[in-house]
C-alpha cells in the first residue's frame, strides 16, 4: 500500500485526507485541471498553493472502478507507486 494525500471537494472549500492505494489496482493517472479551477474559483480557502498540481487516480475494483484526486503531478504520483507495481491495464 502507498500513502497519498486525497483532495476532497466540499461546497466552496477543499479538505485533505490520507488515502492508501494498492498500486496493483491503479489503471492510469491523469493531471486534473478541474480541481485547480475549483480551488481558484472558491477563493482558495485552503493552505494549497495556487500553482499546486493535482492528479486524478483511476483504480480498478472488481467489475467497476473508482477515481479520486490526489496532491502532486502525475510523475510524482507515479514515482510513489513505482517499485511496488505500476499501472496495470
Amino acid at each position: 500500500m502507498v500513502k497519498l494525500v486525497e483532495v476532497v471537494k466540499d461546497i466552496g472549500s477543499v479538505r485533505l485526507r490520507d488515502v492508501f492505494v494498492n498500486p496493483k489496482h491503479v489503471v492510469f493517472l491523469r493531471e486534473d485541471n478541474l480541481t485547480k479551477k475549483f480551488i481558484h474559483e472558491s477563493g482558495n480557502r485552503s493552505d494549497l498553493e495556487p500553482s499546486q498540481i493535482f492528479t486524478k487516480v483511476f483504480i480498478q475494483n472488481g467489475s467497476g472502478g473508482t477515481e479520486f484526486v490526489v496532491l502532486g503531478e502525475p510523475t510524482l504520483v507515479e514515482s510513489k507507486l513505482k517499485g511496488k507495481t505500476l499501472l496495470n491495464g
